[in-house]
């Protein structure tokens, strides 16, 4: 259904509402219905509005694409330019540039793979930080991009290699192997075994854009070794070892892309995020994402309600590793009305087709 309509004043988006783990459904069914109860009294007075369809190997995971949508973002498969979003929202100027996010990260390598650890977990202090940074600066900047230091495991990173290169958010790869998520990795079906890699086709021009995904994956990955074996005998990681803490053995590239000079962000409303979901997913902590579920409902579900029952409209975005769904207050009526009597799952049902 087209979201033709002004944004709501109020707008609440829940990524990870439902996983694609084989444990996520008998961690939903086990829970008791009074665990949604304030969803379940909010998405009574609601109607759908707009459904994000996806698969769950796209690079760009629901909850992106549903933010990148309200904000009038571009939205190709992992080339949503939050990095340049993000330098706009610092008082920067599209200008046309292309920007990444470059996250200083710890891979636990394993006997067959490597698996990303939440860089949360190195508790990197500023200055190691920067030190890094400066460390690596000068390897980055011989394929011509310009780090900056935003956050100690966030850095942006300019660079025309960018514009093109489709990259995995940090929220695909939390937790999991790797390998199939690096620049270059192919398709989604090739990077997952679903059969060999297809050929790209494109209007005019799609071989030379294919060459240039090609070439800028290609330097990525040179640049992952080069950093590895930096990284591998730096001061600043002989000092953690010794700390007992977790090294910055590489990092990670997401949020590719560029923002056209004559870009303007809509309007958006008041627009929260809840990670509670998310971070018990990533650790497979199945008891923990059902507390996650019960606090968010106690929290932010009993917040909106107010919200609705307060005459506001609200808009919720229930988001999977696959797809996502918005719903928006309904208009009074007894169209309206009638169709939310017997139009309306329960969320756990409506869960189960993220």
């Amino acid at each position: 259904m087209p979201d033709s309509l002004p944004p709501p004043p109020h707008h609440g988006v829940l990524p990870f509402a439902a996983c694609a783990s084989d444990d996520w459904l008998p961690a939903i069914q086990a829970m008791p219905a009074s665990a949604f109860r304030n969803f379940g009294k909010l998405l009574q007075g609601m109607l759908p509005v707009h459904t994000d369809s996806g698969d769950v190997r796209s690079l760009s995971p629901p909850h992106e694409r549903v933010l990148a949508r309200a904000l009038g973002l571009p939205a190709p498969d992992g080339l949503i330019p939050w990095a340049a979003w993000q330098h706009l929202q610092a008082g920067g100027t599209p200008a046309d540039r292309a920007w990444a996010v470059i996250t200083p990260c710890h891979w636990a390598m394993g006997r067959e793979h490597a698996t990303m650890t939440d860089p949360a977990a190195l508790d990197l202090a500023e200055d190691e930080s920067r030190t890094l940074l400066a460390a690596m600066q000068p390897y980055f900047e011989t394929y011509g991009i310009t780090l900056h230091h935003a956050e100690p495991t966030r850095w942006l990173a300019e660079g025309e290699l960018f514009r093109h290169l489709p990259s995995a958010s940090l929220d695909r790869v939390l937790g999991r192997n790797v390998d199939p998520w690096l620049p270059g990795a192919g398709s989604a079906g090739a990077r997952f075994g679903a059969g060999p890699p297809q050929a790209e086709t494109a209007p005019s021009g799609g071989s030379v854009l294919h060459e240039v995904k090609s070439v800028g994956a290609k330097a990525m990955r040179l640049l992952q070794n080069e950093m590895q074996m930096l990284l591998y005998t730096h001061a600043i990681n002989d000092a953690r070892a010794a700390r007992r803490q977790l090294t910055v053995n590489s990092f990670w590239i997401s949020d590719s892309g560029a923002l056209p000079d004559t870009f303007h962000a809509k309007v958006q409303p008041a627009t929260t995020l809840s990670r509670s979901l998310a971070h018990a997913a990533f650790s497979d902590d199945w008891a923990a994402y059902a507390q996650a579920w019960t606090a968010l409902d106690a929290g932010e579900g009993a917040r909106l309600l107010a919200l609705q029952q307060g005459g506001a409209t609200v808009r919720l975005s229930l988001c999977g590793e696959r797809h996502a769904i918005t719903f928006e207050t309904a208009k009074t009526g007894i169209f309206s009305r009638m169709k939310r009597l017997f139009g309306q799952q329960p969320l756990p049902v409506l869960l189960e087709q993220l």
